[in-house]
């Protein structure tokens, strides 16, 4: 894979922010980092609430925070996640934090990382997690034909 940026300092990011999930429902912590066209890391960790669907994925908090900052295109992704914090198995996205990701990158582009360490990871691009994907590119006046 390309080594156009550090990848251990992603998934390290990510490592950080699993600590500070708030999970005690499911207990499981999830932490995410993210690495913006323009270099800056944001983190974000999983919420989880006593109603269930009010709670926010790791993914998703990390993504709403860059784009509140002014950020828009996401050059990847370290997603880390494990039961009680212990990261036995590599945490994929889920369907709806997978179609975030979509809103704000060139799905061939991004890099997505799934870590248990900063030296045990697997890497795809979200074209590979999102195949056939819908976009803005799809709309009527956002350079779609439809």
């Amino acid at each position: 894979m390309e080594k156009d940026f550090d990848r251990e300092e992603l998934i390290r990011k990510a490592l950080e922010q699993q600590k500070k999930a708030y999970a005690p429902y499911s207990e499981f912590f999830v932490g995410a980092a993210v690495l913006m066209d323009s270099g800056k890391i944001y983190t974000g960790s999983n919420v989880e609430n006593a109603s269930f669907p009010a709670g926010c994925c790791a993914e998703r908090t990390a993504i709403y925070h860059a784009v509140a900052c002014g950020e828009r295109k996401i050059r990847a992704i370290a997603i880390v996640g494990g039961r009680k914090g212990e990261n036995r198995t590599y945490a994929a996205p889920c369907g709806v934090c997978r179609q975030v990701m979509r809103e704000f990158c060139n799905p061939k582009e991004m890099t997505v990382i799934l870590a248990k360490t900063p030296e045990d990871y697997r890497e795809m691009k979200l074209e590979d997690l999102l195949p056939m994907s819908f976009g803005p590119e799809h709309l009527p006046g956002f350079g779609g034909k439809a």
